[in-house]
């Protein structure tokens, strides 16, 4: 129904910056609620970045200051530029979209992309 894509992290000296981007395409009405989460090595996955309900900005304390997320409607991308990088940072990250789908009135269901790998050196 719907589909994420990332695009592809890469490998970053820390302090450095990388931009990651998520396509979002499929057989959606409307989207509400777009976020980016990661799953470091041997941890649980976790909120990374949000845009709540298409106006209010949610960040994790560890990230707040350094990342920026954004959502372009009509490209229908969901981005989050990362800069001040950490090796803390080092993970798996997804990309995630609660959206409206189906006939008639349709339901808001969630989709995950496949994640994409970030490692930061030191």
């Amino acid at each position: 129904q719907v589909q994420l894509v990332e695009s592809e992290g890469g490998q970053v000296q820390a302090g450095g910056s990388l931009k990651l981007s998520c396509k979002v395409s499929g057989g959606f009405t409307s989207l509400g609620t777009v976020a980016w989460y990661r799953r470091a090595p041997k941890n649980e996955r976790e909120l990374v970045a949000a845009i709540i309900n298409s106006d209010a900005t949610k960040y994790a304390d560890s990230v707040k200051g350094r990342f920026t997320i954004s959502r372009d409607d009509y490209k229908n991308l969901v981005d989050l530029q990362m800069d001040s990088l950490k090796p803390e940072d080092t993970a798996v990250y997804y990309c995630f979209v609660n959206a409206r789908v189906g006939k008639g009135w349709g339901e808001w269901k969630d989709f995950w992309g496949l994640g994409t790998s970030v490692t930061v050196s030191s």
